[in-house]
């Protein structure tokens, strides 16, 4: 059975509707990034962090899988390989196309995380700085979400992962945030064979043993149904 590890980024999601991280101005749909993706920026203006997450948990929640989330679903099932899916992605796209076997590296918008005791719950699809905690009933309640300055989730578990893959495949992703960006270099170090699917070259595009580009939609499709073929 081979294990495959893929890593997803916006760029899957994108063509579903949800919008990329940012733009070329640095800013995160007009939002500034340390207003809205720090630790710092949430102590400061939790009321506007707390709008900024429930427009995005909203626009989520109406999203639908396209294509490529549901190749994966299907690569999954196919039991001549075992697959782990880690996404940069806060959305639970992969979760409704089906994939069962998903790594949220930088947190969820489904998920609510009290600051002050690190209680985790599932969020409502409307959270608020007044919320209290059903743990510890402080109102330092906050999105359960990886932000800058904060160490991504399960990074032991992904790194064993990829320690222990055959093929390491990248779809959808810049290739500028780390570690993730250092994932490729890790799964080839292990001796995995290495893919980009991306709409452009990454930044680390070189560091792949072949690099398709082009919609995900398309490219992941095609990819799955030749290794199940």
């Amino acid at each position: 059975m081979a294990k495959i590890v893929v890593l997803t980024g916006a760029g899957i999601s994108a063509e579903s509707g949800i919008r990329t991280f940012r733009a070329s101005d640095g800013l995160w749909e007009d939002h500034r990034i340390e207003d809205v993706a720090t630790p710092e920026g949430w102590l400061r203006n939790p009321i506007l962090v707390h709008r900024f997450y429930n427009m995005r948990r909203k626009a989520a929640a109406e999203a639908t899988p396209n294509p490529a989330h549901l190749a994966l679903a299907a690569l999954e099932g196919d039991p001549r390989h075992e697959v782990l899916i880690v996404t940069q992605n806060v959305d639970d796209l992969h979760e409704r196309a089906g994939s069962q076997r998903v790594i949220h590296m930088h947190g969820t918008l489904t998920g609510a995380l009290c600051h002050a005791c690190g209680f985790r719950w599932p969020a409502p699809p409307e959270m608020h700085h007044t919320d209290a905690c059903p743990a510890c009933g402080a109102h330092t309640t906050r999105p359960d979400i990886v932000w800058f300055g904060e160490m991504p989730y399960r990074m032991e578990e992904i790194w064993s992962a990829l320690r222990a893959a055959d093929l390491f495949v990248s779809i959808g992703t810049s290739g500028n945030v780390y570690p993730a960006a250092g994932f490729v270099q890790d799964a080839s170090r292990a001796g995995a064979e290495t893919l980009e699917l991306n709409l452009d070259p990454s930044t680390g595009s070189d560091w792949f043993d072949e690099a398709r580009h082009g919609p995900a939609s398309e490219l992941v499709p095609q990819w799955v149904r030749e290794i199940c073929s």
